[in-house]
């Protein structure tokens, strides 16, 4: 391992519910690992859950193979069982104009297998009300297993900000289980200010992510996707507002650390990289 990536020294227990702010190590934290390889460096590096990928975000893109390995399935719950980390999320269902709810219903089996609480979802169809209605027809299904339809705001998307997200699962009818994802770099780079933050209802908030970059609305969607797939900054590298990010959020919301930094992780292993990426969140989420 790089000396240019050391561990944080004692990176302390993981913080679990009961013992301050939940914290998850996001799937682009950790998208080097396998599902069990994943728990293995959270449990090493402090975090108290992981989130996982187990749909691709599209055509041909990375995944993290657990649907349909029985063998993963039963690794991966072996590793929560001895590490008592826990599954956050899974990762991810995109609303196009073609969605259909039974076609995820692997990755519902999963959630509910793993203990899983919330899907990440993205809303792609930019036809509103069929979108709403994508929306309702997915809280519906994911019901039965527990799980919430945490849907994030992504400025290249039909949801470009936190406006959006609201009114869409307004449109929707605001099922029991639908959910807003803040996602840091999305707040800093649409137009989402902290208000809209504090307008969104306690219940539709499950969890937060957190990372930085330059702040700003003038990138290209090419920019945008690439910054949020291949270089965030460490919390406090760039000039996104984190501070009052969190201090307009609930300071008990569980917090996934989703950094990922594909040219500065050659010199980390997955665990040093994990261990780095709580540390530098940690200063911005304390009461």
């Amino acid at each position: 391992m790089s000396a240019a990536c050391p561990i944080p020294a004692n990176p302390g227990p993981a913080t679990r519910p009961g013992a301050g702010r939940a914290l998850s190590l996001a799937y682009l934290t950790s998208h080097r690992c396998t599902p069990p390889q994943a728990l293995r460096v959270a449990a090493a590096t402090g975090y108290g859950f992981v989130g996982l990928r187990l749909w691709p975000n599209g055509p041909g893109a990375p995944q993290q193979a657990l649907l349909h390995h029985p063998e993963v399935l039963r690794e991966t719950r072996a590793v929560q069982r001895d590490t008592g980390v826990g599954v956050f999320d899974l990762e991810i269902i995109r609303l196009d104009a073609g969605f259909e709810p039974q076609r995820y219903a692997a990755l519902y089996e999963a959630g509910a297998a793993l203990g899983a609480r919330a899907v990440l979802v993205a809303g792609d169809d930019p036809e509103p009300q069929r979108l709403a209605r994508s929306y309702a027809q997915l809280c519906e299904a994911l019901a039965p297993y527990g799980l919430t339809a945490d849907l994030e705001f992504m400025p290249w998307t039909a949801v470009p900000d936190a406006r959006s997200a609201l009114r869409l699962v307004q449109a929707a009818g605001t099922p029991a289980n639908a959910g807003i994802l803040v996602d840091a770099l999305h707040v800093g780079r649409s137009h989402t200010t902290l208000d809209d933050i504090r307008a969104i209802p306690r219940r539709l908030l499950h969890y937060a992510q957190i990372c930085d970059a330059e702040a700003g609305t003038h990138y290209s969607t090419e920019q945008l996707i690439h910054t949020a797939r291949c270089e965030r900054l460490l919390p406090g590298e760039g000039s996104i507002d984190l501070a009052g990010l969190f201090a307009a959020l609930p300071a008990d919301l569980p917090v996934s650390v989703e950094v990922i930094h594909l040219e500065r992780e050659k010199t980390c292993d997955p665990t040093a990289w994990a261990a780095r990426c709580r540390s530098a969140s940690l200063p911005w989420l304390q009461p």
